[in-house]
This record gives C-alpha cells, structure tokens and sequence, in this order.
C-alpha cells in the first residue's frame, strides 16, 4: 500500500502510509516531468566511503540501464537511485533529476523518505524487547495501550501481521480532509488512533488480514512504553547506530537533511502535481515517517531479512508468514515484513517519494530503489514498476511483481 494523500476525485482510495504488499489501484494520473533519457545523464558512483567491489558484468548493467531509463520514461519519473549487490557484483547508479525546475542530476547519495519501509524498523524495536524478556508476540496490546477497540483480544503479533481487524486511519475521510488543510502540521499517535477507533473493525482479531497503519502506530507506542525511550531514540540506539546507518532517523518535524531530491505528488486538494518536499511526514509516524539513504539501506535490507538484531527463534517467527487474501501465491507477509518471490523486505510510499528495500536470501543479493515521485501509472506503483523490470533480469526465478490492484 502507499501513503497516499486523497484527491476529491481520489478520496476513498485512502492516505496509506506505503505499505508495500497490499497495492490499492491507486487511481489515474501521472507526472508530465521528463523522463530520465531527457534530463540527465545516467551517473555511476562508487559507495561513499566504501571500497569498491567488483562491478556487474557489463551485458547485465547495460540491461539493467535500459529498463530502468523505459521504465522511468514511460511512468514519468523523474529521478531513481538504484543499488544492486550480490555476489555477481555490485550496480549502484542514479538517474534522471532531483529538481525538474533546476534540471539538477540525482545522485546516490541522497536522502528519502522511505514510507512504509518505516514498519520494518519498528517491529523490529517490538521483536527485540521479545528477545530481552520484555514482552511476548501473544501479549495483548491493552497491556500497554488503553481503550483500543477489543484490546483484550488483539495480540502484539496480529499487529504485527495486519491481522488486527482494527481500521486504517490513513482510509478515512476526516484524517484525509486533516492532513490535506494543513500540510505542516504536526501529529499525535493518539490523534491518529483517534480517527481509526471511531470506525467499526473490518473482521474479528487474527480472522483476516488487512493491511492498517493504526495497528503500526500501536507497536511504536509499545515500543515507548516498555522501552522508556522515545521512538525516535529507541530506533537511533539500539538499530541504526548499531548498525552504523548514520543517515537514517525518525523526524518528528516536517526536518529533511540534505542533500536530498524534490518530491512531486498529485495527492493535493485539486489533484493538480504539487512540491511535497517539505510536508509534514508526522501523519505517518511509526508507520512511515522515516528518512534514509541508499547506502543505509543497502545494510538494513539484508540485515533485516536474516535477522542481524535479533535470537534466530525471534527471526523465524518474524519470517511466518500468512498469504494476502486476493493476491498471487508469490505474495504473503510476516511481522512488518513481506515476501515477494522470494524477496523478503518491504516498499514505502508517501507523498513525493517511493522506496523498495529488499534481499533475497537465495542469491545473497540486496535491491534498493529510490525515487522522487509517487504518482502512479496506470493504477500501478513506478517503484514497483522499476523493482520488477530491474529483477527480470537480475533474478529471472525470482521476480518482484505486485499487480496493479494488489
């Protein structure tokens, strides 16, 4: 799902802070920015601060260069950082624009806002205080959180696997209205759940799945809770600082360090495209407010699908997933993670900006893609689009595909 601000025309589609298994068709409409063959050149860069590995064969990355450049050509984007690792080598390159007015290049050092990717980092935070003793998957969240709609019965896990039944606040048309008068303003998590609680659940606890950013806004308040930190803090010491992410966080503010691309989005007022850049992301919170960069990325990816933070029994039951009712068989999701053909990881999504952060075990190879749009194209999501074009041909066996209407 993606974090999408509803139009007029749009609403009932839902603001979902970026999700990335359960893809909504997300409506008409798409940027009429130049495509990457007509802005900048493709740019190759070296990982900051990092020895270079061996680079792909050239065969596979002039490939690669092509379907990325008709891909963005083709759903408007305007600019995508794209890094491949693996044992067959590494691709790391940026193209097309950061700024559409300014025809200034992308660059793979850039930072994002990485949506729904968020979710990966704050179940996380759950699953290790399960480690340390703290809380159990089966604890039900009003040990922690009162006056949740049939607290007594949804359980940490089933928050944790959209299987809470409890409503997506993102879906509803006050939060929407909210979030669209005044783009600069700042979020409570109780303010959030306020809107979802006012709804009825859409199924009985662990009876169903349906992807909810309530039910991540929850876990982040656990993770507060139990933890006595922040989330914030709790996300900064004890995941990216151990993890030596330095450009990774959770602002609490519309704050965006640089350097970092132009957003556009046509999840306005008036559907027209619109600067998003400097939006309040607070909306998304635990579920999707996050900011990141490539190279981050590149060591969360991997070290998320095998469970480098957590006890090998914690990481297996990360990795149980449940099928997406009304999805192909390739598709299913676990505790804040999805597995796509075998890509284990998630996508975000949220106004100007789109994120997958993916690794797929069976080859040892780890894809990120970042891009300065969300706008779709044809119902579907460009980041998926490039994930699955770009996946085609690295891992032929093992494609990164989420239908339009998913």
């Amino acid at each position: 799902m993606t974090a999408r601000v509803v139009t007029k025309a749009n609403r009932r589609r839902g603001l979902t802070a970026a999700a990335a298994v359960l893809l909504l068709v997300l409506g008409a409409g798409c940027s009429n920015g130049p495509s990457s063959t007509d802005t900048a050149a493709v740019t190759t860069e070296a990982r900051p601060g990092a020895e270079p590995n061996a680079q792909i064969d050239p065969a596979t990355a002039d490939a690669v260069d092509d379907a990325i450049e008709n891909v963005m050509a083709t759903a408007s984007i305007p600019g995508a950082i794209v890094g491949v690792w693996g044992p067959d080598g590494d691709y790391v390159r940026a193209f097309g624009v950061a700024d559409k007015t300014l025809n200034t290049p992308m660059k793979t050092d850039f930072h994002s806002r990485i949506g729904s990717v968020t979710k990966t980092f704050t179940v996380t935070g759950v699953l290790q205080l399960v480690d340390e003793g703290l809380v159990s998957l089966d604890d039900p969240i009003s040990m922690y959180v009162e006056g949740v709609p049939s607290g007594d019965e949804i359980t940490l896990r089933q928050l944790a696997r959209m299987q809470s039944g409890l409503a997506n606040y993102t879906e509803i048309d006050e939060f929407q209205q909210a979030v669209l008068a005044n783009l600069e303003a700042n979020f409570t998590p109780q303010q959030l759940l306020d809107y979802a609680f006012a709804r009825p659940a859409t199924f009985p606890p662990g009876q169903g799945l349906e992807y909810s950013n309530t039910n991540t806004i929850l876990l982040g308040l656990v993770v507060e809770k139990v933890s006595g930190m922040s989330l914030p803090e709790y996300l900064s010491q004890k995941i990216t600082q151990p993890m030596n992410m330095e450009h990774t966080s959770l602002p609490v503010t519309n704050a965006f360090p640089g350097p970092h691309p132009t957003g556009y989005t046509t999840q306005t007022a008036d559907g027209e495209e619109a600067v998003s850049t400097d939006w309040n992301p607070s909306w998304g919170g635990a579920a999707g407010a996050m900011i990141s960069t490539l190279d981050d990325l590149r060591i969360w990816a991997p070290a998320l699908a095998t469970g480098a933070l957590l006890q090998p029994e914690t990481q297996a039951q990360r990795l149980e997933t449940v099928a997406v009712q009304g999805a192909p068989s390739e598709i299913s999701y676990g505790l804040g993670i999805f597995d796509v053909g075998g890509w284990l990881g998630h996508n975000g999504s949220i106004p100007g900006y789109q994120t997958v952060s993916v690794y797929l075990p069976e080859r040892e190879t780890t894809l990120v893609i970042m891009i300065n749009t969300d706008i779709p194209y044809e119902g579907s999501s460009p980041s998926a689009l490039l994930a699955e074009a770009i996946t085609e041909i690295i891992s032929p066996d093992n494609v990164f595909r989420l239908d339009a209407g998913m």
